[in-house]
């Protein structure tokens, strides 16, 4: 008895070739795309693998021990955050074309997480399932539910406030009208539109998000509110006014510490008549007790200044008296010059910054890698007694560390003579000898930290606006520019959302804050 298959097929011998033939073809066609589809497989794997080995890398060069972090160029913080990004979406985006070219959903692990902050406004949604056939009109009980929660945002939007202010007239006893009417509401910026939250949004764009006033014109724009950039720019220089002397208090907390980190970056402006860039330095002042015990609030303040000579900075920490911990700018050197060290400024060399001397030359040279290795022992004592008071600190370097750096010396030292006077190894050697003094303080003063990098840590966020804005447009600019970020960066630094204190002390300030509670202006002091 003939199956169905069989009576389907034509008795003739040329229809029988032209089907096995169009059967031969179509298995060839399915071989073919198989066979790609393993090739595409097995070049997304490859990629995956790839991304996965340089992330793997990445991540022991930023949290791996000191011999892993020597094998890779140091990368910043930004610099590490924006590879991942990049890396990271790389690798999603290979998932996603595996997905939909597989048609199941990759299974993915679960990812612990704390929970969205109860301050976020929830919003409930209900989802009932459909009633089942044969169920209409039964009486159902509820037994239990899943519950889920999907982060969602509102962009936000303008919205505009209207005052209104109502006028009375009173028929007195005489006859006479009394007129009454509620005083306007105090403003930072007199007969102005905005309020004091929609100049901390712009400021906190600008100063702590590196979001230019251009770029905000183009934005705002989106939303059919035309604000000229102009008109921003004279908004941030009333607030920088207004500002400058909750900047310069910070300051002063700052220069009562008996230890502050100073760095400066530079920071192009254009000048006056020429319309030309001319070079000048946004100063770094930072105090940051907590690595050494303390309990006080971490601080920056930021200073803007056409030159970076030793003398400015002398301005700036006038009537200071204390450690000073600073790079290899010889400008420093004049400030403990003029003060004295005895009664005055005390400079301690940032050994960060010989190390990284070194650390560019290791490749090509095996000296600088065996220097670099010397110092890593240095970092590791200190991280062992992070946090432990200076009379431990001291005790415990002149112990452990002193023999490390009085070895390290004269191995530089019997080095040199070997050397081209002109090589980069020649000129980092040097560099260490030159600031030995200065390096070697940290020995027996356990308030001495190892390195500057507190104070590189708060100057590179300004280095990053700085290549947003360009420039900062004039003096003028530098100075709100230092101002409002002294403030913004002040903040953060103390789990303070810059934003809702900006918004808050700008209140305060339109009201008439008297300059005798200013202390309780500043971030660390913030309460909602």
């Amino acid at each position: 008895m003939e199956t169905p298959a069989e009576r389907d097929l034509p008795d003739e011998v040329e229809a029988l070739k032209a089907l096995l033939l169009a059967k031969q073809a179509e298995t060839e066609q399915l071989h073919a795309e198989i066979a790609e589809r393993k090739a595409i497989k097995a070049a997304d794997d490859l990629k995956i693998a790839n991304l996965t080995s340089i992330i793997t890398m990445l991540q022991r060069a930023q949290y791996g021990t000191r011999s892993e972090k020597l094998r890779i160029d140091p990368l910043n913080d930004d610099q590490y955050a924006f590879v991942f990004d990049e890396l990271e979406t790389g690798l999603s985006e290979l998932s996603a074309g595996i997905e939909k070219r597989d048609g199941n959903p990759a299974a993915r692990p679960p990812r612990p997480r704390k929970g969205f902050g109860p301050h976020l406004e929830r919003v409930e949604v209900v989802i009932e399932p459909e009633v089942p056939a044969g169920c209409e009109g039964l009486e159902k009980t509820r037994i239990g539910e899943d519950v889920s929660e999907r982060l969602d945002v509102t962009p936000a939007k303008f919205r505009v406030i209207v005052m209104r202010r109502p006028k009375y007239a009173y028929r007195l006893a005489d006859g006479e009208d009394l007129i009454v009417q509620a005083p306007v509401a105090p403003r930072l910026i007199e007969a102005g539109i905005p309020t004091e939250a929609l100049l901390a949004h712009v400021a906190v764009s600008k100063y702590a998000d590196g979001l230019p006033l251009y770029r905000q014109q183009e934005i705002y724009a989106r939303d059919k509110v035309e604000l000229d950039r102009s008109l921003l720019a004279q908004w941030m220089g009333k607030l920088g006014f207004e500002l400058a002397p909750l900047a310069e208090r910070v300051l002063h907390h700052i220069k009562q510490g008996e230890r502050i980190f100073a760095d400066e970056t530079r920071l192009p402006t254009l000048a006056p008549g020429s319309g030309k860039v001319k070079t000048a330095w946004l100063w770094a002042y930072a105090r940051d007790d907590r690595p050494f015990g303390g309990s006080g609030p971490p601080m920056v303040a930021y200073r803007f200044d056409d030159s970076r000579a030793g003398a400015v900075a002398a301005e700036h920490l006038s009537d200071y008296r204390g450690i000073l911990q600073v790079d290899g700018y010889a400008g420093y050197g004049k400030l403990e010059a003029h003060q004295g060290a005895n009664d005055g400024v005390l400079l301690a060399g940032c050994w960060a910054h010989a190390r990284r001397k070194f650390f560019e030359l290791k490749d090509d040279a095996p000296f600088a890698g065996r220097v670099v290795e010397t110092m890593a022992q240095l970092w590791a004592i200190e991280g062992e007694i992070r946090g432990q008071s200076a009379t431990t600190r001291a005790d415990i370097r002149r112990r452990r560390s002193a023999p490390i750096v009085a070895s390290l010396f004269d191995v530089l030292e019997k080095e040199l003579p070997r050397l081209s006077g002109k090589s980069r190894l020649a000129e980092a050697i040097r560099y260490a000898r030159h600031r030995r003094t200065v390096f070697e303080r940290f020995l027996d003063d356990g308030r001495i930290d190892i390195d500057s990098n507190i104070v590189e840590r708060m100057i590179r966020p300004q280095a990053i606006l700085r290549k947003n804005a360009l420039f900062a447009g004039s003096d003028g600019g530098g100075r709100t520019w230092a101002t409002i970020a002294t403030l913004l960066m002040t903040a953060r630094l103390n789990a303070v959302d810059p934003f809702t204190w900006l918004t808050q002390t700008l209140e305060r300030l339109a009201t008439g804050w008297p300059d005798s509670r200013i202390d309780e202006l500043m971030p660390w002091n913030y309460k909602p």
